[in-house]
């Protein structure tokens, strides 16, 4: 039986009988009930519960209606004679059906097969399986034509009937329980097998019965329970529940033939008083159970969580904490070996302490050991290639004055070096050659003995750490008070779970006060505590009652904080998952009493189990679960001693750690074969205690905990009565027994539904006041949890599935991580968005790949950015306190990492990675998408991220493959290529200057294709791209020489600046722009008015010309920001780029002229537009605000850069201000009157956002909706992607102060996006629902609006007779154009 199983069967029992009785029950009232009346719960408890259905699966071909997915149907049946089916998938249409026909009286087992559309050549490869044992016995009767082959097994050929095949087997031998076959094609030489194993079938079991009498089924159940009385009420095993039914019904048989009459035998085995107290035996006893889960429908809007910490203050200790003496020496030597410690530990002893830190500075291990202890000391100490040997070490590595013993070696401490004195240590140094694993040893003093916790101290040598730990750092990012006082603390809490969970009791107050930082630390702590980093028991014994005890009053307190702070649930639940659930009294102890009991029932109260005895009464761990579990494996795999180790091994325990407990554990087990079955029954028993103590995210104990139970007697039911919670909804027991009977299924689809609907059904629960909330919370992590474990099992079953099943399945597991998230729009929409591809994959829309291929990208971001929060907020939280803790660094390293791994995310990726090659093909995106289509040659550099290198120059041609890049970045000099997985818009910054450059810029989709030119790094390669595709090969050094793109990196510098002056005038409307004034954007937009069709609108603007700036500056009001601004860009000049963050501060401290308020004013107002100051003189600031941020950004980083690489003056560089009000988008676009990817003239290229277009231009993730129409068909346009962005930026209505330098839009050099556009109010970040947007969902609204933005284009092209890179919005229909420039 299995870990998921073990003692399922009791809880499925109670929960159906809970179903059947919820509404007539005597024990129900006050909303609370129990699942059994009281006066018959311990002998329920005790008497053989199972209910085993038969599935007659009837297998359908997938379909989808209504979102709804049709699947197998199951129809449950007992086991009464009767006929029972299965059908399974060989290839193709080929089936193999099996009908069992079971005996009755005289009659022989029968099973019939048959294959439809077979070949000719069929033969069954079958024999016969008794005992469980897994080995072929060859049954004596078979059909004509069957032949042994090489005495393990028989071959049968079918018989041909036009297109099938047949076979009939008829089974005498009632020793034979099952058969096992393979099928075998002789033609093809093709061997059908059932999911990579043989196939099998069970036989029924014989019963023989008189033909005219039969056995009353309530008087079986009655002897039943008198001789599970009689036994001393053992806990059964579902088999040994089985036989005791059967044996029972032998019994009643006997007597019914000796000729008595089954009311005699009633009166004599009731005696009037038992049969009110059971209940028929469940396995004929026919419940109303379900096939399948029928999810409900619920407005899932009604999942949204949008509660987002404030901000939190990062609090800095008052001083770095105090080096002891021993600290600092050890220091000093791990200075001096001039290599990384590969290991250090510190013990206490006493109030002194011990240090051994381990080096190898010179090819040769060493040892430095070094106390503060006074008094003379020895160290009394040995080798060991093996955990728990004392081997003499060599002559050669003995330190002076050491004296050899037999086997082992006595050392002085002293303060022999200068260090030692300075440091006022004693130490001891010890050179180890290789070859050895450890080094054991303990302490002598006088004539006392000094031990670790009773057991020999053991330096491991053997796979030493790379390096312990680094510097602790700053803390920044973390509530570093309170790591601060937890690793002060930890001494304490090693000491025991107990101490452990109290200190962290004692800390959570000060940890919600420091909000979502101080509830990282805690869980960081108890995470390194979980995976064992630290140490779980040091020289402290405790009893499980009180480590439970202790797991109770923190887990209650993290219930409070719960309660009141919705906004840290998450990080609350991830801590519980952690700690588990505890529990007052009997639970804890029960751990302490059922080993004796173990012991005693199945004589095995030596070795192994004693070691674990005493461990277990020393101070229980979530170990002892591994250890239950490995000696279970152990014991079904007929006591192999290998499987004991692996499966400790795969859960983290090796020798050494269980040498290291206080209560070592040294044997191995060894149990003698007359004990597996009451071992079986009983440590399958006992992992439910360990289970309902350490694994708060258990399911099966988490149902038990909710629905309650009530178990008395000896052994193992000391006493344990627990509650069911009050207020679950109707039904839900029924869910949880259908949860636990598909727990294990291989096919996991109904599971999955079962287990979400579980969920939805307790998230409000979770939300409302519960005394028994902890217990819910448990239960909802369980179930969390088992959609993880089932997704992954669930793997290849969906290798071959169609893409609507997986999207199906990518449904459910964001279902559930929305669930489990504190902030989760972005989800929620993702979820709708497949609903949506769903539903246009089964409404035969064309789109449905593409449109679900921007889902898809939009998922990936969501789980990305939900990434990146948890690194953000745990990340530096586990490098603090793991430096000061000393844990692995590799367990820092992945720390997050393995969060993120341990949730559904992952599991959601996986689908992700599968799902979208299909889509890609389906919707013909190929593995690339041409961004600037440049033939180019050049090095391979593999980086990060383009932000990162943005301002380096190659010295060589570089092919940068670039994992980030963000849609803003620069493309470094000496770049000729730049390809990533990112996906930048096409018309984003960056996209814009790979063309104008001349670089080749391309999106990966392919991460094979990916990885291939990452393993390139450093080689030549020559890309050849076309609009759709890039093939590379690599190439020699002649031909970077003989490549066109390498003659020249950079523009010629032939480019120039004319500065400009002051005009007389601080404002000026758009009749008066002109190129003395203003830059081209304001120009431009001044020669649209009038000129378009009148249906596009064009905005009310006017400016502050150029030269205003500088006549600011120089105003007597500015004079000391003046000097500093002067003063900064001589350091400018000098190269101090640092500087250039700081003119820009300084800027801002400019103040506005009353000649400029004054003219600003009256020209805004004489032109329709809105004074921001009429609003109140606050008002009036921020427009100020926004105009000097303008122009600040002359000295963006970016900006300065790009001008010194193509040679301009920075100087002479003079901004204007486009003023202009801003239209409240629905929609925002930026059009390209020629395709960018493919220089194609006669096509529009357009991209489209919801809000305002500076998730377009900017750095905001995702890709835009994306078109093209012809011009020639303006009324069709294509949709070439469907948007995966998943902000828009809203904002009232307001002002927008837009940069107008002229350093833009010169011959030869784009300098658009290189300067700041300012609103004078901020934006709101929208979450964006694309599932409802009429730009998606409406075709008739989708082509208007697309073909009004295309005819837009149009018109505007053919006014400057040249190809434009245009601007605008939509706002209810009508389209809007705000700045046009030459497309470059």
């Amino acid at each position: 039986m299995s870990n998921n199983t073990i003692g399922s069967n009791l809880i499925t029992q109670r929960l159906l009988e809970h179903h059947t009785r919820i509404n007539t029950s005597p024990c129900i009232s006050s909303g609370n009930y129990t699942l059994f009346p009281l006066e018959a719960t311990s002998r329920l408890r005790k008497l053989p519960l199972s209910t085993k259905f038969r599935m007659n699966v009837v297998r359908k071909r997938f379909s989808m209606s209504s979102n709804r997915l049709v699947m197998p149907r199951a129809v449950l049946a007992t086991d009464s004679p009767s006929e029972l089916a299965e059908i399974f998938n060989l290839e193709g249409n080929t089936e193999l059906q099996v009908t069992i026909r079971a005996p009755g009286p005289g009659c022989l087992s029968q099973i019939e097969l048959q294959v439809t559309n077979s070949s000719d050549n069929l033969v069954f490869h079958w024999g016969g399986i008794r005992d469980n044992n897994g080995k072929w016995m060859l049954p004596s009767r078979n059909p004509d034509g069957t032949k042994a082959y090489k005495n393990r097994a028989l071959r049968t050929p079918f018989v041909k009937t036009g297109s099938n095949s047949f076979l009939r087997l008829e089974i005498d031998d009632p020793a034979i329980q099952a058969i096992e076959f393979l099928i075998f094609d002789e033609g093809q030489n093709k061997w059908f097998k059932h999911k990579g194993d043989n196939f099998r079938i069970k036989l029924p079991s014989t019963e023989k019965l008189g033909p005219n009498v039969s056995v009353p089924e309530d008087l079986v159940q009655i002897q039943a329970y008198l001789r599970w009385e009689r036994n001393g009420k053992q806990t059964y095993t579902p088999e040994q529940e089985k036989k005791e039914f059967e044996e029972a019904r032998k019994e009643l048989q006997v007597e019914l033939e000796k000729g008595k009459s089954v009311e005699a035998i009633r009166n004599k085995i009731t005696k009037g008083d038992k049969k009110a107290s059971v209940s028929k035996n469940p396995e004929t006893k026919k419940f109303s159970t379900i096939e399948r889960i029928q999810l409900k429908k619920r407005d899932l809007m009604q999942l949204l969580n949008k509660y987002t910490p404030g901000p939190v203050k990062e609090t800095v200790s008052a001083k770095p904490p105090t080096l002891s003496a021993v600290d600092l020496f050890c220091k000093a030597k791990e200075e001096q070996s001039g290599s990384p410690a590969l290991r250090k530990n510190v013990y206490k002893l006493a109030d002194k302490e011990l240090s051994v830190l381990v080096t190898k500075p010179s090819g040769k291990t060493r040892i430095d050991l070094a106390t503060d202890f006074k008094d003379p000391l020895t160290l009394h100490w040995a080798l060991a290639k093996n955990p728990g040997e004392w081997l003499a070490p060599p002559s050669t590595t003995l330190p002076t004055g050491s004296i050899l013993l037999d086997k082992a070696v006595e050392t002085q401490f002293s303060s022999a070096t200068d260090d030692d004195s300075k440091f006022q240590v004693k130490s001891i140094e010890i050179e180890i050659e290789e070859g050895f694993a450890g080094m054991p040893f303990v302490l002598l003093s006088g004539a006392n003995w000094i031990k670790n916790n009773g057991s020999d101290f053991y330096v491991n040598l053997s796979g030493a750490h790379k390096q312990i730990q680094k510097d602790a750092g700053d803390g920044k990012g973390t509530a570093k008070f309170l790591l601060d006082k937890i690793a002060e603390m930890e001494s304490e809490a090693q000491k025991s779970f107990m101490h452990r969970f109290n200190i962290a009791a004692d800390l959570v107050e000060e940890a919600k006060k420091a909000g979502e930082l101080g509830l990282a630390g805690i869980l960081v702590w108890m995470r390194f505590m979980a995976t064992r980093q630290l140490i779980w028991n040091k020289n402290y014994n405790v009893k499980p009652r009180e480590i439970s005890k202790a797991q109770d009053r923190l887990t209650d307190l993290l219930q409070s904080v719960y309660k009141t702070h919705p906004e840290y649930r998450e990080l609350l639940r991830m801590i519980m998952s952690t700690v588990g659930r505890g529990g007052e009294g009997d639970v804890g102890q029960r751990i302490r009493d059922e080993i004796l009991v173990i012991q005693r029932n199945n004589d095995c109260k030596g070795g192994m189990m004693e070691e674990w005895h005493q461990k277990l009464h020393n101070n229980t761990s979530p170990d002892d679960v591994v250890i239950c579990q490995a000696l279970l494996d152990y014991i079904k795999c007929d006591f192999d001693v290998n499987v004991y180790w692996r499966t400790l091994n795969e859960n983290g325990i090796t020798k050494e750690r269980l040498l290291s407990y206080d209560r070592a554990i040294h044997s191995e087990p060894s149990f003698r074969r007359d004990q597996k079955d009451g071992l079986l029954r009983d440590l399958g028993s006992y992992m439910r205690t360990l289970k309902a103590v350490h694994s708060g995210a258990d399911l099966e104990s988490a149902i038990s905990n909710c629905m309650g139970y009530k178990s008395e007697g000896q052994g193992f039911m000391v006493g344990v009565e627990i509650n069911p919670v009050s207020g679950l909804p109707s039904g839900f027991p029924v869910l949880l027994q259908f949860i636990l009977a598909h727990v294990e299924d291989k096919n996991v689809e109904a599971l999955l539904e079962g287990l979400l609907e579980a969920r939805e059904e307790l998230r409000p629960l979770l939300s409302n006041p519960n005394d028994r909330l902890k217990d819910l919370l448990f239960l909802d992590l369980a179930l969390d949890s088992t959609v993880r474990t089932a997704i992954e099992r669930g793997y290849e079953e969906l290798n071959s599935a169609k893409p609507e099943k997986v999207m199906y399945f990518i449904t459910l597991l964001l279902e559930n991580l929305a669930l489990s998230s504190d902030d989760n729009e972005d989800l929620i929409y993702c979820l709708k968005g497949w609903n949506q591809a769903i539903k246009m994959l089964t409404s035969g829309d064309n789109n449905w790949a593409l449109y679900a291929k921007s889902v898809l990208d939009r998922t990936r971001l969501a789980l990305t950015s939900k990434a990146e929060w948890y690194h953000r907020l745990l990340q530096p939280s586990a490098e603090y306190l793991g430096a000061q803790l000393g844990v692995d660094e590799w367990a820092v390293d992945i720390f997050t990492e393995e969060i993120i791994r341990a949730g559904s995310a992952a599991s959601l990726s996986v689908l992700l990675n599968r799902l979208d090659p299909t889509l890609r093909e389906t919707a013909n995106l190929g593995s690339w998408q041409v961004i600037s289509p440049v033939e180019a040659v050049g090095y391979v550099v593999v980086v990060d991220e383009l932000l990162s290198v943005q301002n380096k120059t190659y010295e060589r041609p570089t092919i940068l493959v670039a994992k980030s890049v963000r849609g803003e970045e620069e493309i470094p000099d000496g770049t000729v290529a730049v390809l990533t997985p990112d996906m930048p818009d096409v018309l984003s910054h960056v996209s814009v200057r790979a063309r104008n450059s001349k670089v080749c810029f391309a999106t990966c989709f392919d991460p094979n294709i990916l990885s291939d030119l990452q393993s390139k790094e450093g080689k030549i390669l020559h890309l050849r791209p076309t609009s759709a595709d890039i093939v590379y090969s690599e190439a020699k050094v002649v031909e970077i020489t003989a490549s066109s793109n390498s003659e020249e990196v950079g523009p010629s510098g032939s480019i120039t600046l004319t500065k400009k002056q002051f005009g007389g005038r601080y404002a000026i409307t758009s009749e008066e722009f002109t190129s003395e004034l203003v830059g081209a954007k304001s120009r431009n937009i001044g020669y649209l008015k009038g000129k378009v069709p009148s249906w596009v609108g064009i905005p009310t603007s006017v400016a502050l010309p150029f030269g205003v700036f500088e006549k600011v500056l120089s105003d007597d009001l500015n004079k000391g920001v003046a000097e500093k601004v002067k003063i900064l860009q001589n350091k400018l000049e000098e190269e101090e780029l640092s500087v250039l963050q700081e003119i820009r501060k300084t800027v801002l401290e400019i103040q506005a002229p009353p000649q400029l308020v004054q003219e600003l004013k009256s020209t805004m107002q004489s032109t329709g537009m809105p004074w921001p100051g009429d609003e109140g003189d606050q008002r009036w600031d921020q427009a100020w605000m926004a105009i000097k941020k303008v122009w600040a950004s002359k000295w963006n980083e970016r900006a300065y850069f790009s001008t010194k690489k193509v040679k301009l003056d920075h100087n002479f560089l003079c901004m204007a201000v486009l003023v202009q009000e801003i239209i409240n988008a629905d929609y925002a676009f930026v059009i390209h009157t020629t395709n960018p990817s493919s220089g194609d003239s006669s096509e529009i290229y357009t991209e489209v956002v919801k809000g305002l277009g500076e998730t377009l231009v900017g750095a905001y993730p995702g890709r835009a909706l994306s078109f093209v129409c012809k011009k020639d068909d303006l009324n069709s346009p294509k949709v070439l992607g469907y948007p995966s962005k998943p902000i828009g930026l809203f904002i009232r209505r307001s002002i927008i102060f837009r940069s107008d330098s002229n350093g833009e839009d010169l011959e030869g050099y784009a300098g658009a996006g290189l300067y700041d556009s300012v609103p004078m109010d901020e934006e709101d970040k929208v979450v964006v629902d694309y599932s409802s947007d009429p730009i998606i969902i409406d075709p008739n609204f989708q082509k208007s609006i697309l073909s009004s933005i295309a005819r837009a284009g149009s018109a505007i092209e053919e006014l400057y007779g040249s190809p434009q890179d245009i601007e605008g919005v939509v706002k209810d229909g009508k389209i809007y154009v705000v700045q046009t420039r030459p497309q470059m």
